[in-house]
């Protein structure tokens, strides 16, 4: 009786968790959902009134069309799909090494990956600053100011991340194929390409993924190395445009954020397994 009263009350304490870090998390986009459907008589009303006496779309329909915000749309879309590719160029190559191949150093080489993104990026920003400014004056195409400056700064960051994420793809594959494709005259490169790539598809699909959804939601290093208009990524887009609006625009701010946010959220929604399935790729073996 006392273990099935224990049981109970572990459930009961498990749904109350997960309501509570519902309610905390949706909470926030309920409430800019609120504000983006309210008109600007009903803006000031606060939690009075959470839901709109008369909603409407017109917010959504305003920041559209705003000048700036589809050019802030593409260039974040931009910077995201290129980081992604750009990420899965250079960890690809990466995870199958340390996942095929037995070197020297291959454990600190693998710590050494995590310690790496335990750096904070504003830790990296006052020197990143300086280099590509160094850099735009040997070549204005590669320093402040450009998107490739931005998409190199996204790969760096994402890498070592997405090296592990790959690496246990690529575990969970049998070396058996591999030897058997030597066998048959496949050469490193050639396993590589027919074999441990489309066999690890769902796990570079969800690097990618995630890979894409963190440059889609990036705000520090475009925030420092750009400052033209024509080049500010959906994240910053926002704080800069909060800046054109007055007090009485919070309607428009609120519906700016909740379209910059729905893409990432529905995007995991709907490919979580996948994304999920790419985490724990590897950690069970038998």
């Amino acid at each position: 009786m006392n273990a099935k009263l224990a049981g109970r009350l572990g459930d009961a304490a498990s749904y109350f968790f997960m309501i509570a870090m519902f309610v905390f998390f949706a909470g926030p986009l309920a409430w800019m959902l609120s504000l983006a459907l309210r008109d600007k008589r009903e803006i000031f009303l606060g939690m009075s009134r959470f839901i709109p006496k008369y909603p409407t779309i017109d917010n959504f329909i305003s920041v559209f069309e705003n000048s700036f915000f589809p050019t802030y749309l593409w260039n974040g879309l931009k910077l995201a799909c290129l980081s992604g590719i750009g990420v899965l160029i250079v960890a690809l190559p990466a995870a199958y090494a340390f996942s095929r191949f037995n070197f020297r150093g291959k454990g600190v080489s693998m710590m050494a990956l995590l310690a790496v993104q335990m750096i904070s990026p504003l830790v990296l920003m006052v020197p990143l600053y300086r280099y590509f400014k160094w850099l735009g004056a040997l070549n204005d195409n590669f320093g402040l100011d450009t998107h490739f400056g931005v998409i190199m700064v996204y790969i760096a960051l994402s890498v070592p991340f997405a090296s592990w994420l790959l690496k246990g793809s690529i575990d969970a594959i049998p070396r058996s194929l591999d030897e058997a494709a030597m066998i048959d005259g496949c050469n490193r490169f050639a396993v590589f390409w027919r074999i441990i790539l489309p066999l690890s598809g769902p796990g570079v699909a969800s690097v990618f993924i995630i890979t894409v959804i963190a440059g889609w939601s990036q705000f520090l290093v475009p925030f420092v190395l750009l400052s033209k208009t024509d080049l500010l990524p959906i994240a910053v887009g926002i704080f800069q445009f909060q800046g054109m609006q007055n007090a009485s625009s919070t309607q428009l701010l609120a519906a700016a954020c909740l379209i910059s946010v729905v893409p990432a959220i529905v995007a995991f929604l709907l490919l979580q397994r996948l994304i999920l399935g790419s985490l724990t790729a590897g950690a069970v073996k038998g």
